[in-house]
């Protein structure tokens, strides 16, 4: 009976925990890192952003040089180098991961809008790109655009900058500000944005995003050149 009592309150105390408070996890075969996931409504995220780093490059590289929409660029808020293990040693990559322009977010595949998305893109096998519909849904779910970004944003000032308007993470999403590498070759936003790729372009040369800020509660969609330098969340398939 003891035991059954025990069981029982363990079992209460699983299903009361927060996402943050007990998170799943998955392993990205490619380099062994470890990520926290987490559901929300019929969608299974990344907690985290992805930190997948092939290459990297420095900050004046792919700037604003015709055809650099077409290749695949990969930076760490802050390096300026070509050293891969150099850039993983930062604190940046490992708090915030890897900004991506958008071809190298793609990984080659070709725009896509449906939801599921199917582009697989940067993202490790079972996991994929979320199209613009993925991240309408994310914010359907959580009450609209207007309130979604308090709902996903880490909570407290450790990371963004206050006052972090809102910000309660009660999704369990954890968005961080990681961010930004600009088409004209800088960083900027550290610490009051965090900004993420969609797999749907919009016209030739730009692409759909999704931002968050430390001053409001709000999602905000938008579209920007191909050759910025954006964080990824993947989606389970």
């Amino acid at each position: 009976m003891k035991k059954t009592i025990i069981s029982l309150l363990a079992l209460v105390f699983i299903y009361s925990c927060t996402p943050q408070d007990a998170p799943n996890t998955f392993t990205d075969n490619r380099d062994g890192k470890v990520y926290k996931t987490v559901t929300i409504g019929e969608q299974v995220w990344m907690a985290e952003n992805l930190a997948y780093l092939p290459s990297v490059v420095g900050l004046a590289t792919g700037s604003e040089d015709a055809g650099n929409e077409t290749v695949a660029f990969y930076y760490v808020y802050g390096y300026d180098g070509t050293d891969v293990a150099a850039a993983k040693a930062t604190a940046n990559y490992s708090t915030y991961g890897v900004l991506y322009n958008w071809t190298a977010a793609m990984n080659g595949a070709a725009s896509n809008d449906a939801n599921p998305s199917g582009v697989q893109g940067v993202c490790p096998d079972g996991w994929h790109l979320p199209s613009d519909e993925e991240w309408t849904q994310l914010a359907d779910f959580l009450g609209g655009t207007s309130v979604a970004g308090g709902k996903m944003k880490e909570a407290g000032t450790a990371h963004w900058t206050t006052p972090n308007t809102d910000a309660t993470n009660s999704s369990g999403f954890t968005a961080l500000p990681g961010g930004y590498r600009s088409n004209a070759g800088a960083f900027s936003g550290f610490g009051t944005n965090g900004l993420w790729w969609s797999s749907s372009q919009y016209g030739t040369s730009n692409a759909w995003f999704h931002t968050l800020y430390y001053d409001g509660s709000y999602v905000l969609r938008s579209h920007a050149n191909k050759e910025n330098g954006f964080s990824v969340r993947c989606v389970r398939d």
